[in-house]
């Protein structure tokens, strides 16, 4: 049998006990800060913190803070900002697109996502869509609680719902999008990942050819219905370029999107192994060997 022993990053070795919660505002040695009522309903219930106890309040731009509740009402709470715990550390640019699925399963993907470091959520719809009603004010709210637990400082962007014909409409071809093919021949997700690292290595970003037919470095429209497949640029996943994720419906998607996603150069088919996968499954499982192969847990 096999065991696998996961230590926390050095930062996490001895964490703080106190909760975090994210604030918009600016963060500032001596800072008063009012809470909402969302704020102290959250605080106060479920974090079940009082006048006099401590948190830690924090953001993108002004890192982590420690703070006391100095008053407490029914709906509102005061808060002064006390001491500086550690500057915000920044997530890859790495951007998740994936079919709406039944709530349950799409409040797991935001959950999820948020926890693995994705910073764009991107729900597509398909031919073969069936929930095409997203609440990105739901969607939201799951993200912003997972930030808060999982040590991360940002809140990813939530897009609105688009056909993933226009998703694509405009698309950086700097920028590679891995698409999860799991119904044609494609190179294993670990084999694609492990040669944009060499990349990293060996070449920095290069933009299009000039005589290829994207020459402003973009996919339009007329690409997107196209049959060839010209050679992609060398992706430079950390760099400016950063790295996209495909994620299709549970019913897979059809033989024309597969046709036109496989004509794209900058789209770069995998598969995630020799089982099929729920499409939340999918999602995590991909994001963490991206993540472990190319983004952050590398550092």
């Amino acid at each position: 049998m096999f065991w696998l022993a996961v230590a926390s990053a050095p930062e996490q070795l001895t964490p703080m006990a106190d909760p975090r919660l994210l604030i918009e505002e600016r963060l500032g040695a001596g800072a008063r800060l009012e809470l909402n009522e969302a704020q102290t309903r959250h605080a106060g219930t479920v974090l079940r913190l009082d006048a006099g106890d401590t948190l830690r309040v924090f953001n993108a731009e002004d890192g982590e803070w420690r703070a006391r509740i100095s008053e407490r009402s029914k709906r509102t709470m005061s808060v002064r900002v006390e001491d500086f715990l550690r500057p915000a550390r920044a997530t890859p640019d790495l951007e998740l697109l994936f079919e709406p699925v039944k709530r349950h399963a799409t409040d797991l993907i935001a959950e999820k996502a948020t926890e693995l470091g994705v910073r764009r959520l991107r729900p597509v719809t398909t031919q073969r869509t069936i929930a095409e009603t997203v609440r990105t004010d739901r969607l939201m709210s799951i993200a912003r609680e997972a930030a808060e637990q999982t040590e991360r400082f940002d809140l990813p962007e939530i897009a609105e719902v688009v056909s993933l014909t226009k998703a694509l409409d405009g698309w950086r071809l700097t920028r590679p999008l891995i698409f999860a093919d799991e119904e044609g021949e494609a190179p294993p997700i670990v084999d694609v990942l492990r040669t944009f690292s060499l990349a990293e290595k060996v070449a920095s970003e290069r933009e299009p050819d000039e005589g290829r037919r994207h020459t402003r470095g973009v996919a339009t429209l007329a690409d997107i219905g196209a049959t060839e497949r010209p050679s992609p640029p060398t992706p430079s996943p950390q760099g400016r370029g950063g790295l996209s994720l495909l994620i299709g419906p549970e019913g897979g998607f059809t033989a024309e999107e597969r046709r036109m996603l496989r004509a794209l150069a900058f789209v770069k088919p995998v598969t995630l192994g020799p089982r099929i996968l729920r499409a939340e499954t999918a999602v995590i499982a991909a994001l963490s060997l991206i993540q472990g192969l190319w983004g952050d847990w590398r550092a």
